[in-house]
């Protein structure tokens, strides 16, 4: 478990003295794995080194394609809203029909060099073709010096990732199509043997998973819950672990690795959960890989208790048929929490020309702020200018209307707690 008290909180934000309906701290970059960090770590150290050579690979793969080619330049695959222009709800038969093995073609050409798939590409365009980068580029669109998303190298941005359900969903095409059209193709199956070797060697010492791998740096070295990343990743591990359904060709071996890699994930999770004053509440968006503090990641996403994605977490672990102690505690606790903060009579919408807005409402809700303050329990907000407010009408337009700053996940939590909690009653103190 993470413990931490609403002072080093405090600390870890560069909060000035508290004020309500104010600036009171500054958000910090998060700090990522480097060498230094693992030096004395030997499982860490062998893990980041693994990573910075799987990344020059990665990276010399593209330049001898470019020199072989006669290439100048790179081009870009098609972008996507979504994380991969691919369709998991279609009919079973549908994936041994030709359109699907048409986007399996392409899912295996932009598979990258480690084994895993970029975000935001339509895949369902063409096959990669020499210098086309394996993903469209999804930087920052503030290209300040200062910005937390800022690019280390140029042009080379979540190659490959977790986030937006990248990697794990081709993963999960690939597998319909296996299973759909016959386990006899011998280049769909070896690709999801990559993908999957790509998931147990972006794993860290310590059961967590990067929100990108190889490394990138930055807060993208963190592990990684927002946006349920980590989530995805074990869900799909336990899923070929069962070696049900479209996964009945996962061979025994693999199946064992993937039911350690998602329990690894499991403890993980359980470590993880912060602790205030001796009692467990949720989790952050992101937490430090090796000392599991809560981090921060954007310039306006700031070290923090994450409904959100809090939210998700506990309805996984509710799920689970068996579970143990740990994850019967981290429920109950985690369940308190939100009982504790949820928010009713407000609403966050549209006023005017203001943008989005906190208005009264009466009989709203409940809904969660996305950032709590750990340590008070208080709703935090951040601005692109790295400053973080206790109240959301003060951030800047720009952030009020691009940023979900309230969602009602929590009330699916409060819905299934009421039934699970009568199978696994917590424990007396």
């Amino acid at each position: 478990m993470h413990f931490i008290t609403g002072i080093s909180a405090a600390l870890v934000l560069g909060f000035a003295a508290q004020t309500y309906g104010a600036v009171i701290g500054t958000n910090v970059p998060a700090t990522p794995l480097t060498a230094a960090r693992v030096a004395v770590l030997p499982a860490w150290k062998t893990y980041f080194e693994n990573s910075t050579r799987q990344r020059q690979a990665d990276q010399e793969f593209l330049r001898a394609e470019m020199r072989a080619n006669g290439l100048g330049q790179n081009t870009e695959p098609p972008e996507t809203g979504n994380a991969r222009g691919i369709d998991l709800e279609n009919p079973a038969a549908w994936y041994a029909g030709p359109a699907a093995r048409q986007i399996a073609d392409n899912l295996v050409s932009f598979q990258t060099p480690a084994g895993g798939w970029c975000k935001n590409t339509d895949y369902t365009r063409h096959r990669r073709v020499p210098g086309e980068l394996f993903g469209a580029q999804t930087g920052s669109v503030v290209s300040a010096l200062n910005d937390f998303d800022r690019l280390q190298v140029t042009r080379w941005d979540y190659v490959g990732t977790f986030d937006n359900d990248a990697t794990t969903t081709e993963l999960r095409f690939l597998a319909r199509v296996i299973a759909a059209a016959g386990t006899n193709h011998v280049a769909y199956q070896n690709s999801f043997r990559r993908g999957l070797d790509y998931i147990f060697a972006a794993q860290f010492p310590n059961g967590g998973w990067p929100q990108v791998w190889p490394l990138q740096g930055g807060y993208h070295d963190g592990i990684t819950f927002n946006d349920d990343a980590m989530l995805h990743v074990m869900g799909f591990l336990r899923d070929v672990a069962g070696g049900k359904n479209e996964f009945f060709f996962v061979p025994p071996a693999l199946r064992a690795k993937a039911d350690i890699g998602w329990r690894r994930g499991l403890d993980c999770v359980c470590a993880a959960q912060i602790v205030v004053a001796g009692r467990r509440t949720v989790w952050g968006q992101q937490h430090d890989a090796i000392t599991l503090q809560p981090a921060s990641a954007r310039n306006y996403e700031m070290p923090a208790q994450a409904s959100s994605e809090s939210a998700t977490l506990v309805l996984f672990l509710m799920q689970l048929p068996e579970p143990d102690a740990k994850v019967v505690a981290a429920v109950h606790s985690a369940v308190a929490w939100f009982e504790k903060t949820k928010i009713a009579d407000k609403a966050f919408r549209v006023v005017g020309s203001e943008s989005r807005k906190l208005v009264d409402a009466p009989g709203a809700g409940p809904v969660w702020s996305r950032y709590y303050e750990i340590g008070t329990d208080r709703p935090i907000f951040g601005d692109r200018d790295k400053s973080i407010h206790d109240d959301v009408n003060e951030i800047s337009r720009e952030r009020r209307k691009g940023y979900a700053w309230f969602k009602d996940t929590g009330k699916r939590v409060l819905e299934h707690y009421a039934k699970w909690a009568k199978a696994h009653p917590a424990e007396k103190d």
